[in-house]
């Protein structure tokens, strides 16, 4: 059996072309036929019911996308509850007359509202789905849901068994390059997804079967972090949340008045950041994805002068979203 790995010549022409695994042939097939190359905007944890300027930072990122004019945007979740009130950010989101896309956050159903409420004020049909855009393949995930096996605290943060088993069945049938969005961290420990390990290795079998690097990144948020991870081949990305990081309710800020904070009590509770952040995604067919983020500083207070060990959830807290090029 020759290795697909192998490099071998006849009568001095090279033939490795035709050693490529038929799913990797089919993969550069389908690529090269579309545009080669994809744009997206990404946007995280605006968390509309609880910030202050939320309409002005979900509108700096709608305008913003409007002379970037990528292919789509997405929001990866902690976006809005379905509240009436809440309708300007619909309108705002809505303004943005390309492909829009949502991820299902665990505070989008607080209040008691349902998935389903969630999902029919935000026009998304599904919890969990996936769509292909220019000989790239898409898959978003909800990472809401309750363990079968495990009692979880606090919010549900489990891909369950039905999900699992879909998410397998619409990797294989794809031959294209994929991309993964998720709420919350598949490999963040600290209230990440309960079962992260084991949809990792889902993704790295994909990988593995297909011969090629298939899934070649997940982006996540829900941390309020910015950090990148490599494992088995496959890029993990935290996107920052656009509004603030959480500090913890042993923290009291004193970035604003004390009139301030009674009028948005949950807020002394966190570090907003000045401006809105989020991030620009470019991924091309030859090996490389660009991400273009943003920075700002902390509101009212430099970040030093707060007393919050910056490193109390391992990586670094941070009001900014890294620019960087991966390979893979």
């Amino acid at each position: 059996m020759i290795n697909r790995k192998s490099f071998l010549k006849i009568g001095g022409l090279g033939i490795s072309g035709l050693l490529l695994s038929p799913a990797l042939a089919s993969a550069r097939t389908s690529t090269d036929k579309a545009s080669q190359s994809i744009r997206f905007g990404v946007i995280t944890d605006l968390h509309y019911d609880l910030m202050h300027d939320s309409e002005k930072r979900a509108a700096a990122f709608i305008a913003a996308m409007k002379q970037e004019k990528p292919d789509f945007i997405i929001q990866l979740g902690d976006f809005c509850m379905p509240k009436p009130q809440n309708k300007p950010l619909m309108d705002i989101w809505n303004s943005f007359e390309g492909e829009k896309y949502h991820v299902l956050g665990n505070h989008d159903t607080d209040g008691g509202y349902t998935k389903e409420q969630t999902l029919a004020f935000w026009s998304a049909e599904r919890p969990y789905y996936s769509f292909d855009k220019n000989g790239f393949h898409f898959v978003v995930l909800d990472g809401n849901e309750k363990s079968e096996t495990t009692e979880i605290p606090g919010y549900p943060r489990t891909i369950a068994k039905k999900q699992l088993e879909w998410l397998r069945d619409d990797l294989q049938k794809t031959s294209l390059r994929t991309v993964i969005f998720c709420h919350q961290g598949l490999e963040n420990t600290l209230g990440g997804l309960d079962n992260g390990m084991e949809v990792r290795y889902l993704l790295e079998q994909i990988n593995e079967k297909a011969g090629f690097k298939k899934v070649t990144l997940v982006l996540t948020g829900h941390h309020h972090m910015n950090y990148h991870n490599e494992i088995n081949g496959i890029h993990y990305v935290q996107i920052n949340s656009a509004s603030y990081y959480w500090a913890g309710e042993d923290f009291k800020s004193q970035a604003f008045s004390e009139d301030f904070y009674k009028k948005h009590h949950i807020l002394q509770y966190t570090l907003v950041y000045e401006e809105p952040i989020w991030a620009m995604i470019d991924i091309n067919n030859k090996n490389k994805i660009s991400i273009k983020g943003k920075k700002t500083s902390m509101a009212g207070i430099p970040l030093e002068q707060t007393g919050i060990d910056i490193y109390k959830d391992v990586y670094p807290i941070s009001s900014e979203i890294d620019s960087r090029v991966l390979k893979y």
